[in-house]
This record gives C-alpha cells, sequence and structure tokens, in this order.
C-alpha cells in the first residue's frame, strides 16, 4: 500500500467518523429535544427494559418492565407528575435483574391514553392503575409498590383502597399530606390560586429560565445545565403543557388535595417512607405524619437531598428499596382474596 493509499484510508475513516460526530452535535444544537429521547431509548435497551401496551376497556396504558412474573413478588414503580416511566431509569441501573419490574407512563402521561373525560383526581388515578394492574395480571399475587411525589400520593392510596394488592410499600417524598407550617413554595401556589394566575405554575415551565428555576426547586444540588439541554428539556415538555397545567389544578383542588393524608390510617402494608430532609416543594415533616399513621413503618430521611429523591440518589434509592423488599415477608401463595 502507498502512502497516498495510507492517506486515503485514514480520510475515509476520518469521514466515517465524522458524520455521526456531526449528527450527533446538530443534535445537540438543533434537536436537543429527540436527543433526550433517543438517550431514553439508549438506556431502556441498556437497562434490559422493553416497551409495552396493554389495552382494557379502550384505554390504552403504555409501560416499560423488566423479567417475568416469579415466585418473589413484582414491583409496580409509579412516576410523579409531569415525569414518565423513563423517571426510574437512574434507580433500575441499580436494582438486581432478577427482580420482575414494571414502569407505567401515569393516566395521560407519554404513551398512556390522554382523554378529555379522564378522571385526572387522585381518585380517578388510582382507579386507572388498578384497572391497568388487572389489565396485566399483576396482582395475581401481591406485589411491592412504590410511587413518588405525586405517584406517591396515588401508590399510597392505591394501598388503602386495595390492600390484597398491596405486599408492600415504598413511598418517596409523597403528596397529599396536611403539613403545617405552609413552606414558600406553597405559600407561591396560594398566591397564584388567589390572582388565578395559572400559567405561572412552577412546576409547569415554559421557557429555559423557567426550566432552570424549576430544576432548582426540585433539587439540593444545583446544576449548571448547557442551554442546549435546558431547552431539550422545554421542547419535549411544550406539548404537554396544557395537559399539565388541568392535571396540577385537579390534583391540588380540595377533592384530591389531601387525599393520602385522609386515606393513610387504612395502610396495612409494611411501609417505607423516604425524604429529602432539604425538599422546598413538600416539607419532611410529611414523613413524620405517615410514620404516626402507619403501624409497620419506617422512616429514611437523606442528607443533602431534596425533592428529586430519585433522580438526586438513585443508587442509594435503590438500595434503600432493596433493602426493605429483602426485609419484607410476603408469602409466595397470597393471592388475592376479593
Amino acid at each position: 500500500m502507498t502512502q497516498l493509499d495510507v492517506l486515503h484510508v485514514f480520510i475515509i475513516a476520518g469521514g466515517t467518523l465524522a458524520i455521526p460526530i456531526l449528527a450527533f452535535v446538530a443534535s445537540f444544537l438543533l434537536w436537543p429535544g429527540i436527543l433526550i429521547k433517543i438517550y431514553h431509548w439508549y438506556w431502556r435497551r441498556n437497562l434490559g427494559l422493553h416497551v409495552s401496551y396493554s389495552y382494557s376497556e379502550g384505554y390504552r396504558f403504555c409501560y416499560s418492565y423488566r423479567g417475568s412474573p416469579t415466585t418473589s413478588p413484582s414491583l409496580l414503580m409509579l412516576h410523579g407528575f409531569s415525569s414518565s416511566k423513563d423517571m426510574w431509569l437512574k434507580v433500575v441501573k441499580f436494582l438486581p435483574k432478577d427482580i420482575h419490574l414494571v414502569c407505567p407512563d401515569m393516566p395521560g402521561h407519554e404513551g398512556t391514553t390522554r382523554s378529555p373525560s379522564d378522571d385526572l383526581s387522585i381518585d380517578g388515578q388510582v382507579k386507572r392503575i388498578h384497572q391497568f394492574v388487572e389489565s396485566i395480571k399483576l396482582n395475581k399475587k401481591p406485589f411491592h409498590l412504590v410511587g413518588t411525589s405525586m405517584g406517591g400520593q396515588i401508590a399510597g392510596v392505591y394501598a388503602a383502597y386495595y390492600p390484597s394488592d398491596i405486599c408492600s410499600l415504598t413511598l418517596v417524598c409523597p403528596a397529599g399530606l396536611k403539613i403545617v407550617p405552609d413552606n414558600d413554595f406553597k405559600k407561591l401556589l396560594r398566591e397564584l390560586d388567589e390572582k388565578q394566575a395559572y400559567d405561572k405554575i412552577p412546576l409547569v415551565p415554559t421557557t429555559t429560565e423557567e426550566m432552570a428555576k424549576m430544576l432548582s426547586l426540585c433539587s439540593y444540588a444545583q446544576f449548571n445545565m448547557p442551554q442546549q439541554l435546558l431547552q431539550g428539556l422545554i421542547d419535549v415538555r411544550l406539548p404537554n403543557n396544557d395537559f399539565y397545567r388541568k392535571l396540577f389544578l385537579e390534583i391540588t383542588n380540595k377533592k384530591s388535595r389531601y387525599c393520602l393524608h385522609e386515606q393513610m390510617d387504612k395502610i396495612q402494608a409494611p411501609t417505607q417512607i423516604i425524604w429529602g430532609k432539604q425538599d422546598k416543594i413538600l416539607d419532611v415533616a410529611g414523613a413524620d405524619i405517615l410514620a404516626k399513621a402507619i403501624p409497620q413503618s419506617q422512616t429514611v430521611l437523606l442528607e443533602n437531598c431534596g425533592h428529586s429523591v430519585v433522580m438526586e440518589r438513585p443508587r442509594k434509592t435503590a438500595s434503600l428499596l432493596f433493602d426493605f423488599l429483602s426485609s419484607v415477608s410476603c408469602s409466595d401463595n397470597d393471592k388475592k382474596q376479593d
């Protein structure tokens, strides 16, 4: 091979490598939202998660799962407000691969049906999740249920409504509790409600600046995110913002606001409570309220951690969850007794 031939090989190789590099850079600069979706797809695949759909009474549920039901209880994971099943990716990374786990998109989120007539109250969402559970026959025997924030409230109320479905329960900074005194976030929401400034809900950002403020509000650690990434997060959320506003007003109205508080004394399952001490959305005082109401409960408060426990401390969350599941005794032959 001559020197000229070698030069040609390097030029071709360099050009071949340049194409995906340039495509990545172009995507990052021009279509960051698409790049985020590709990122989630990659991590689902890397972690062995599969996406599937279940249909029940004309309603479609989208969910990711790993593994198959075994003699050990399955794990159902409910994400928070305006998120998706992919919220759990960082936690799933640190969970043993032999646990059968299911992560649904909550009603109206991502790939699950979004209907104008759907009941988005906490009560309505609990019934939808039960519909999903029955559609995939997850409750042939009791399963572990975990939820965070809005998903935590739904998980807690689900455990109260359908105790025979549940083997144990993990609540990660759940909403739905009467916590006094009000924190700054609740005071801000009250002011917005009085002014009916529903386009200014802090958890429904419309600009990169509002997105940065929301991330700062939800996390203890402060992140200096590139503008392109913030724009990507906004691009993904903007088409859904009308729904998020409607949902937020539903879950914070009088019917739903304290639904978990009203039902927590009916929770029979062994319960794990995890909360970030520096939570600026839902005050950590909620952990003590739950602990006093649920007889079989244990509480873990995380230092230097805000509301986004699942995102800020995924390894710790997975470790706590696995240790708790290992400590809970569930009969292999337990079945629903309805």
